[in-house]
């Protein structure tokens, strides 16, 4: 866009590369000068495990403790004499710089930003020591009304940095050591551009708002702000300061992925003859719904109600705390492509980076931030903490206020429920930090997104799930039947269904070749509640068994394999099953977040989406629960079965609904199809009887006669173009009595956008699964009913002229396996 170079933002140059790591014993040097020689090389975003591990130092899966030593990163400088700002993003977490043997910066936050100013001479040595965590673990501080068992180190809720690491059980304990944010040196150039911020906001009447504040270096001419299609000028006072407005009638608004297009707008600063993007925004109006009675979360975007779906986001690598949009990009697309709307950064991970942002600012997925606060009774009474953590949230407000997708800002995770767990009064967990200091920082720096006091909080406890947010474990941990999803009247599950799910037999082949559930390697991946008695593969078994009639434990022993597969199904299925009960129609939840998005190390964790970053298999059932347009079935018992259909588009659709009910897998008892024509963002609900047009006991309720049925199929196809968009299906008399043996068919066609295949079955067959060399399937691990063909594309994923593979279905006697 840029002929000239008079106006530019101002010259970043990273320092990346040349940085060499030494370990020494805490305290044993003062200063860079009495150091050793010894050193491994170092990178610059990253952390001493990082660094380690690439020199075969360090093995994230069996991690060395790191916190006891102190960690000297060194550089040789060859840039150019002159006055500079040395920027400094992150630096986890107690840590001296030097320059020149000279100390210039000490920070005792991993959550704080640095900008300093230096001269350089042209020959320089940088230096930054990050001293021992350890030692400061044991520093005294007011006495904790409460304590956690989920947090081993008790110090730290003194300390600002990461609780990853120090949960046992829950992620592997590699400590966040060394600089994991971006250093760099910032010059200004004539008439550069930075400390930009740029804030947008979408009123109630659709106007949008633009304000944008900025430091012009050198001379400034006349400036125009652009964006949007409307302009403004801009006037620079004599300090280099300016701040423009701007106002948009009718600008086109930034939705959620799920409900329209997330769209974006560039805002560029022009001089006539240069222009400088600034940044990428977008307009969005938010509000909750708190609903007749006032204990409802209701997310309501631009006038819109929004059902939140999605995950608590972990960290796209445990070792280097990455944090670069090509570190970010695979994950946040798989975010998207399942159907996900919002993912929540917890108070027991980190921060991400403005990368994150900008690309959930693009695929349409909001926000849930949380302030790095968990469990603790944290000393918000102290002047040093109280200023520091201050300080991180506005640090973190300011850097993404151009965001759209920061949609909800919370107070952290879980310190209400623990003080309230601990039989103390609201008016000990409830403190300041949470109820004033927050809000009035959310207040001042990003008024336009909605704050929370804490994740769970709302009700008369905090933890009950029929008030404001919950944590909801009722169906998951807590071995409850699938009906609890509707009778704890869950309003908004800020976190849920937490399993230990199965990656599919690839990643465990290459990367945890050992025998499963009960051989030592295997269980140290599988996530467990510190000092509980049982762990996350217990909670699966458990719905393995109620969902298929079997004894887990008998099966694993005499048949690994179908074991394996059904654990890879049964989370899933449980996964669909409540996610419909939720999305109904009647229904009060206004959204649910699954614990959580991605593994930290190979194995059956609690990720949808394994470490290497491929899908696991409850991965494709979350996308089929999560479906823009859906049709469910809902088993109201004596009332019968009720046909669910939503639409959340911007755009009316025309359906065709088709419903049957199939006795030995394949024979239709009864059935009836619908034309449907629904409106944008809306949902009905149709008894099954009204399309049989006549009574038929498809709950298997009233029990006049033997069970006539075992599976009713809802398949719902665009009435246009008969395209496949969604299926529903209920079991009267559970899963085990619809595994059939079934014979397959299946025809790779070549389409005009790759390879597909055409899968057909005799009878209804469960959790089919697709194995593609070099390919990704668009579905895998689904149901398929009798009659007409499944297409199901098949996305590559590497080098591969022609994908080759094999379809297995589990049946009643045994296994059958179709290759193509």
């Amino acid at each position: 866009m840029t002929s000239r170079s008079d106006l530019s933002l101002a010259s970043i140059q990273p320092l990346e590369t040349g940085w060499r790591l030494t370990l020494t014993p805490a305290g044993a040097h003062a200063s860079p000068a009495t150091l050793p020689d010894d050193a491994v090389a170092a990178f610059v975003p990253g952390t001493v495990a990082e660094a380690l591990e690439k020199a075969g130092l360090f093995d994230r899966s069996n991690p060395a403790p790191l916190d006891h030593q102190d960690a000297w990163y060194r550089l040789d400088l060859a840039e150019p004499a002159g006055s500079v700002i040395l920027k400094l993003d992150g630096l986890a977490t107690f840590a001296d710089v030097f320059l020149n043997d000279e100390l210039i910066l000490s920070s005792d936050s991993m959550f704080h930003a640095h900008e300093v100013p230096v001269t350089l001479t042209g020959e320089d040595h940088l230096t930054i020591c990050f001293r021992a965590v350890r030692p400061h673990l044991s520093r005294k501080l007011k006495r904790a009304r409460w304590r956690t068992r989920m947090i081993s180190e008790a110090g730290l809720r003194g300390i600002r940095t990461t609780l990853l690491g120090y949960m046992p059980g829950w992620c592997p304990e590699i400590h966040a050591i060394g600089p994991y944010r971006p250093i760099s040196l910032v010059r200004h150039e004539t008439q550069s551009v930075d400390s930009i911020r740029i804030v947008s906001t979408l009123d109630a009447a659709g106007c949008g708002h633009l304000n944008v504040s900025l430091r012009v270096a050198g001379a400034a001419s006349s400036l125009t702000l652009r964006c949007a299609g409307g302009e403004t000028p801009v006037t620079v006072n004599e300090q280099g300061l300016a701040i423009a407005s701007l106002e948009l009638p009718n600008v086109e608004p930034w939705w959620p992925h799920t409900h329209s297009r997330p769209v974006l707008h560039d805002v560029v600063l022009s001089n006539g003859s240069d222009d400088v993007i600034l940044g990428r925004t977008g307009f969005r109006h938010l509000a909750i719904d708190r609903q007749t009675d006032g204990n409802g979360f209701q997310l309501v975007v631009n006038g819109m109600p929004v059902f939140c779906r999605g995950a608590v986001w972990t960290n796209a690598d445990i070792v280097r705390l990455a944090g670069k949009r090509a570190d970010y990009e695979p994950w946040l697309r798989l975010a998207a492509e399942a159907g996900m709307n919002m993912l929540r950064i917890g108070g027991t991970m980190t921060y991400e980076t403005p990368d994150f942002f900008a690309l959930c600012d693009e695929l349409g997925i909001m926000v849930w931030q949380e302030a790095m606060l968990a469990n603790f009774d944290y000393p918000a009474q102290d002047e040093a903490f109280l200023a520091s953590f201050s300080r991180e949230i506005e640090t973190l407000l300011v850097a993404t206020s151009v965001s759209p997708s920061l949609a909800v800002f919370c107070g952290g995770s879980e310190v209400y429920q623990q003080g309230a767990m601990m039989g103390l009064s609201q008016l000990i967990w409830c403190g300041d930090l949470t109820e004033k200091v927050l809000p009035d920082l959310v207040k001042t720096h990003r008024p336009d997104i909605i704050y929370v006091p804490n994740s769970p909080s709302g009700g008369p406890m905090p933890f009950a799930p029929n008030a404001g947010i919950g944590h909801y474990y009722g169906v998951g941990a807590y071995c409850r039947p699938l009906e609890d999803a509707r009778r704890a009247d869950v309003r908004f599950a800020g976190e849920c269904l937490a399993f230990s799910h199965v990656p599919e037999q690839e990643l465990l082949d290459q990367h945890l070749p050992v025998s499963p559930v009960h051989h030592p390697l295997w269980k140290a991946r599988v996530p467990r509640d510190r000092d509980a008695s049982w762990d996350f593969e217990d909670i699966r078994e458990h719905y393995l068994g109620l969902l298929y009639d079997v004894d887990p434990v008998r099966l694993r022993r005499e048949d690994v394999n179908r074991y394996l597969d059904l654990s890879r199904a049964v989370t899933g299925e449980v996964i669909e099953t409540t996610f419909a009960e939720w999305r109904r129609l009647g229904s009060r939840c206004g959204g649910a977040l699954v614990w959580t998005f991605q593994d930290l190390l190979p194995g059956a964790g609690w990720g949808l989406v394994d470490a290497a970053g491929q899908p696991k298999p409850v991965w494709h059932a979350v996308r089929r629960a999560f479906r823009p347009v859906q049709v469910l079935l809902l088993d109201e018992g004596t009332n019968g079965l009720d046909v669910h259909v939503i639409n959340e588009t911007p755009v009316e659709r025309a359906l065709h609904l088709d419903l049957a009910c199939l006795k030995n897998g394949r024979q239709k008892v009864v059935a009836g199809e619908r034309a449907l024509v629904l409106a944008p963002h809306s949902r009905i609900k149709i008894p099954a009887t009204d399309l049989f047009g006549s009574f038929f006991d498809t709950t298997y309720a009233y029990r006049f006669a033997a069970p006539q049925h075992e599976v009713t199929v809802a398949t719902l196809t665009d009435a246009e173009t008969g395209a496949h968009l969604a299926d529903a299906f209920h079991f009267p008399r559970g899963r085990k009595a619809a595994f059939f043996d079934v014979e397959l068919k299946a025809e790779l066609v070549e389409t005009e956008t790759g390879f597909a295949l055409d899968v057909e079955t005799d009878r209804f067959a469960q959790s089919v699964q697709i194995k593609a060399e070099g390919s990704r399937p668009s579905d895998n691990w689904f149901h398929l009913a009798p009659g007409k063909a499944r297409r199901i594309l098949l996305m590559a994923t590497g080098h591969v002229s022609q994908p080759r593979g094999e379809i297995t279905v589990p049946g009643n006697l045994s296994t059958t396996r179709l290759s193509f």
